[in-house]
């Protein structure tokens, strides 16, 4: 599974799923909550035959970023557009663990505090070159290079020995990478400083989990690796595919690469086509494409559709809202809290966390296949998941009493902050479909009815891309925003919300959430029991503090045509990258 935490639009989750009109009865919303939990995760199995094109949706309502490297990539569409050949070095089953079935094994020694990967000796780049133990060893450089400028890089990564010292220019090498047989051996040995409890369990953040061709790449500087074709037109991936043509932002043609470790797939070519969301529904009646994910709000339209099979899973992903309360610090490498930052105040961040009506929202537009999440642990970690968390639920009554209560008195129509001075919120929202304008102004005209002055930073929707940009940068006019994660497999949240994460786009630094972040990563948590309780104090914390408040999560389901067979949405058959591995999918005979 992708061992980071990526952004995602909100086309890839829940507010895609708004983009029908039409409202389904309470009735519909019940019988498609219970059609989606009885689907499968695969399509049935069948003889397979060789050849055959597949026609795959990329929904999207802005281009693909196409930055082929998981190492630099940050974006869910980019990892969604090079699934076909992108393949992870381990393979897991079904609960996530570590097997030996992949292009690596890897073996976890907590007493000689090592991971030991060995690579299977026929696996090859699709330019018929061999994986080797430097590809690995790059692929941590890539990521720790303060010039290659990877927002991947974590303070987890630095549990690694060495790896502090070479992110910090100290060291030419990172010495805790060991190559036993050489650069051009199989074995790599990872020297850690302290093992972690979750290290055998794939997305953990202490092991990167891919490779990068180092014989391809090492002419290219680290400056200059996200912008060179290497990396955006003629990327090399080990994988079951290999690109054959990219139409910038629009499509990507993938054939077979015959140097495949497990074989030649069997399908003759893939394209994957960028699809507006608003005509996602439409093409599935009209079998355009051959897999298609279906927009949770268009299902009762589309349920009948013939020649397809629908499978389905509820992924590790969520959309959440966010406060501004600091900036990112690149010479210090960690965010700084602003205590004087508008947001930073937690009754005005209850207030507008009471304020917003997920619930009926998404009941009347995803037909019960979106809901609301009420912590930032997703259900599907089992008893990592707090199950009496509540979150925060529609109540505007509860909301203008903490407003009043914590000094906002209205002057007018609207509050003014403590101080008598007038209070304006900005908030960022991604566009994603036609009536997310909608959804959005939905919840300003609640914050409205609270007496809560909140406006479109820029007075619209933002596109996927500059979204980001601006979380990133830390732009000045966001006061608050609503973004969302597709999360790794392995539940700790540290990759997103530690001091020195800059994916904590909020920017909040507290002690308390430092002290919770390294409890549940420490040797005490190898206890199991001790670590769910720390995982529970954390999202009983989170939630009171609301820096991040949890918003949704969906089903996700997919529309494959009924001719293909070996498509699955199973962990164990996945491309160890949170994607099917597409060598199993090919057309029944």
């Amino acid at each position: 599974m992708k061992n980071l935490k990526v952004f995602t639009g909100l086309g890839l989750l829940s507010a895609v799923a708004l983009t029908a009109t039409a409202c389904g009865s309470n009735n519909n919303n019940s019988n498609a909550t219970k059609q989606a939990t009885n689907f499968k995760q695969a399509v049935p199995t069948k003889t397979a035959k060789k050849g055959g094109k597949v026609n795959v949706a990329i929904e999207t309502d802005t281009p693909f970023t196409g930055i082929f490297s998981n190492e630099l990539s940050t974006s869910a569409i980019d990892s969604e557009v090079m699934q076909y050949g992108g393949e992870s070095l381990f393979a897991t089953d079904d609960e996530y663990r570590y097997t030996n079935d992949g292009a690596a094994s890897i073996k976890i020694d907590q007493n000689a505090k090592t991971a030991t990967i060995k690579l299977k000796n026929n696996v090859k780049w699709s330019d018929g070159q061999p994986v080797v133990a430097k590809d690995i060893e790059f692929a941590y450089e890539m990521l720790a290079n303060k010039d290659a400028q990877s927002q991947n890089y974590t303070s987890s990564l630095e549990d690694i020995v060495g790896m502090k010292d070479y992110h910090e220019g100290k060291a030419s090498t990172i010495s805790g990478i060991e190559m036993p047989d050489g650069e051009n051996g199989k074995t790599v040995v990872i020297h850690f400083n302290e093992m972690k409890p979750g290290m055998t369990q794939s997305g953990n953040g202490y092991i990167w989990e891919n490779a990068e061709p180092y014989h391809y790449l090492k002419d290219v500087s680290f400056k200059k690796l996200t912008s060179s074709d290497k990396i955006r037109k003629k990327p090399l991936f080990f994988g079951p595919y290999k690109l054959a043509k990219i139409v910038r932002g629009q499509s990507v043609t993938w054939v077979p690469n015959k140097y495949y470790w497990r074989g030649t797939p069997k399908l003759s070519q893939i394209t994957a086509s960028v699809v507006s969301p608003n005509s996602v529904s439409q093409s599935i009646k009209s079998n355009k494409f051959d897999v298609t994910q279906v927009i949770n709000s268009q299902w009762q339209n589309i349920n009948s559709t013939k020649n397809v099979n629908f499978i389905a899973k509820v992924p590790l992903q969520y959309t959440y809202l966010g406060f501004k309360v600091g900036k990112y610090n690149s010479t210090l490498g960690k965010n700084v809290i602003d205590k004087n930052a508008k947001l930073n105040n937690k009754a005005l961040r209850q207030a507008i966390a009471y304020g917003m009506n997920v619930n009926q929202v998404y009941k009347r537009y995803s037909s019960g296949l979106t809901f609301r999440i009420p912590t930032l642990i997703p259900k599907q970690f089992g008893d990592y998941f707090d199950k009496d968390a509540k979150g925060y639920s529609f109540n505007l009554k509860k909301g203008e009493e903490l407003l009043d209560k914590a000094g906002y008195k209205k002057h007018g129509t609207y509050r003014v902050q403590p101080n008598g001075k007038p209070l304006t919120i900005r908030l960022a929202a991604m566009s994603g479909s036609s009536i997310q304008d909608a959804v959005i102004q939905n919840y300003i005209q609640q914050w409205k009815n609270m007496g809560l002055h909140v406006v479109l930073t820029g007075g619209r929707l933002i596109e996927f891309n500059s979204f980001y940009d601006k979380l990133k940068n830390d732009a000045p006019n966001v006061d608050m925003f609503i973004g969302a994660w597709s999360l790794s497999s392995e539940p700790s949240p540290n990759d997103l919300y530690s001091e020195t994460a800059q994916f904590n786009y909020s920017r909040f630094v507290t002690k308390k959430n430092n002290e919770l972040l390294s409890e549940m990563d420490s040797q005490k948590a190898f206890n199991h029991k001790y670590r769910v309780k720390k995982f529970h104090e954390w999202q009983q914390y989170m939630n009171d503090q609301a820096y991040v408040v949890p918003l949704t999560n969906s089903y996700s389901i997919m529309a494959i045509n009924d001719k293909l067979t070996g498509y699955s949405l199973q962990p164990s058959k996945s491309n160890g990258n949170g994607f099917p591995n597409w060598y199993y999918v090919a057309y029944k005979k």
